[in-house]
């Protein structure tokens, strides 16, 4: 039986505002949706239809003007130009930063969506669980505030939202990554499973394949939605037409809809929470509407924010009152800093020669990777910087583009050789844990406001010493693995990585023991306005190595459960 409050119906008024539609708004609204609740999802982005609203998915390379790269152009270059996730393969999907542009203290590369499912739609859907070694780091060593929860206040969590989502993968039995519920793992290739049994015997170290929410084997719920399984295409990043990997508009939004409680508004651009201070608690939000500039209020018992880490720091920075004159429920001070993100772009290459595979291939386009999970700081290795780094990778054959900066001939020969594979190489890319610094902060600049006359962004966010140490490990231990399992003509590479690059923002309004130095309780409850959560990445008090995504499912999933539980005792 489903809970239901006497709440009268009302174009204005609703039992729960969730703010933000992507990964963890979806959970959120899903849940609320099921157990009652009349909810209103706002989202600032454009309406973006499930199958039909994904313009490229069917596309083949030569449709695309410049088969798949974007020109730079002509004038002043915006951030969301620097780096492969701006295409125009997916370029329809990304805000325009003319619009809203940003300040950087220090380099930050924000990678904003402007659609409707936010980056549920374009993630790159890897999914880990994080262990006790992740919620307890921070109590461990020192750095940053404790969390104020463990892996068994989660883990049961976590298995709710894996068997919904659907998560692939192979058991290990790690505890620095503990096991999911897993769909049936999608296989290695030839080359992978030698590194793989090189890497156990010789090193000791795992490697298997990577755990991602793409659909090997579907369920009965998953079927039920309308999702289908992986077709091996690899063009995720497009929106999957067949709801093959975990979205919200494949799966969270269906679900909400079934249950005739949740109203969308898309281009909806929330700008402050309001708050009675007689009553010590939220009533709803301020929304500008994104194309008439118009302003509205909604009003709720209970508001989520999941408008993603910078969106929500930024909505809570912005709302100020005589009671919180430095941004909503800021009375630790702590809102906007500790902001952290992974660092990454680091690894190692070789070529697999000599190693008896060059008259094999392997099938389709596989959309994953392979995983080896951190080792570092565990156990008896003691390294000179704390945490921690996993890495991401695989193996594969290059196709005809390895001939463009060779010289290949022409005509005939030229084709001959284009339809034959090229050598087999492996790539590894590390991700390495950042930690919470109270000065890496977000703050906004009312001097300048955006088109929409609100205050723009302020980046003040950079990696330290600790991680500028972890890097020499993380590129000289990939070439070490990859010569140990045979590999020639290993090299080493560092990119760089500037904050917001790897997309995984986390922090500035964390959770913690304490309300005089955290934002949130165990529970994703603002200290000082019990009837607001936060359950996307801003809630983090630590960043681990491995992708956070799976997280926030699992926190938002279990926030929504307790927020019900609170209405039903009339706590809020």
């Amino acid at each position: 039986m489903t809970f239901q409050l006497k709440t009268p119906p009302d174009s204005h008024t609703f039992d729960a505002i969730v703010v933000g539609s992507g990964i963890s708004g979806g959970w959120a609204a899903k849940e609320l949706t099921e157990k009652g609740l009349r909810v209103l999802m706002l989202e600032r982005g454009r309406p973006l239809e499930h199958i039909t609203g994904y313009e490229t998915a069917l596309k083949a390379p030569w449709d695309f003007p410049y088969r798949g790269r974007t020109p730079l152009p002509v004038d002043k270059t915006p951030p969301q130009y620097r780096v492969h996730t701006h295409n125009e393969q997916n370029a329809n999907f990304w805000f325009n930063d003319h619009d809203a542009p940003y300040r950087e203290i220090q380099p930050f590369d924000w990678r904003r969506p402007d659609i409707l499912g936010g980056k549920s739609v374009m993630w790159g859907r890897q999914s880990y669980r994080w262990g006790d070694i992740d919620f307890g780091a921070n109590a461990r060593d020192g750095f940053g505030n404790d969390w104020p929860i463990r892996y068994k206040d989660i883990a049961p969590w976590y298995s709710y939202v894996e068997k919904f989502a659907g998560i692939s993968g192979s058991k290990a039995g790690l505890p620095q990554l503990p096991d999911s519920d897993f769909l049936p793992a999608m296989p290695m290739n030839c080359v992978e499973e030698h590194i793989s049994q090189q890497l156990k015997q010789k090193m000791n170290r795992t490697m298997l394949i990577g755990r991602t929410a793409n659909l090997s084997q579907p369920n009965a719920v998953q079927t039920a939605i309308g999702r289908a399984p992986c077709q091996y295409r690899n063009m995720c990043s497009r929106g999957c037409p067949y709801g093959a990997y975990f979205s919200s508009q494949s799966a969270t939004l269906p679900a909400a809809r079934k249950t005739n409680r949740l109203t969308v508004r898309t281009q909806s651009i929330v700008s402050e929470v309001l708050f009675d201070k007689d009553r010590g608690r939220a009533t709803g939000v301020r929304v500008v509407d994104a194309v008439t500039k118009q302003t509205t209020e909604y009003y709720a018992r209970i508001i989520f924010l999941n408008a993603s880490t910078v969106s929500t720091n930024v909505i809570l920075l912005n709302s100020v009152s005589d009671r919180f004159p430095t941004g909503f429920g800021n009375d630790s001070g702590t809102l906007g800093r500790y902001v952290m993100d992974h660092h990454f772009q680091i690894g190692a290459s070789g070529r697999a020669e000599g190693l008896g595979f060059e008259d094999k291939y392997y099938y389709g386009r596989r959309a994953n990777g392979i995983y080896i999970p951190r080792y570092r700081n565990i156990g008896t290795d003691k390294r000179e910087y704390v945490r921690g780094f996993g890495y991401q990778g695989g193996a594969s054959r290059s196709g005809w583009q390895r001939l463009v900066a060779e010289t290949a001939g022409f005509g005939a020969e030229l084709k001959e050789e284009a339809a034959k594979p090229g050598p087999w190489t492996m790539g590894l890319v590390a991700f390495g844990e950042c930690l919470p610094y109270e000065d890496n902060r977000i703050t906004l600049d009312r001097s300048r406001p955006d088109k929409w006359g609100l205050p723009t962004v302020v980046f003040d966010v950079k990696f330290r010493e600790n991680e500028k140490l972890m890097r020499k490990d993380m590129a000289n231990d990939a070439a070490e693995m990859l010569e140990a399992a045979g590999l020639k003509h290993v090299s080493t590479y560092d990119n760089n990585s500037a904050p917001g690059l790897a997309i995984h923002e986390m922090g500035g309004v964390r959770m913690g023991r304490d309300p005089k130095t955290s934002m949130l309780n165990g529970n994703n409850q603002l200290w000082a306005a019990k009837n607001v959560f936060v359950t996307d990445g801003a809630s983090f008090a630590s960043t681990a190595c491995q992708n956070p995504s799976l997280t926030f499912m699992a926190l938002s999933a279990r926030a929504a459960d307790f927020a019900v539980g609170e209405l039903k005792r009339k706590n809020l």
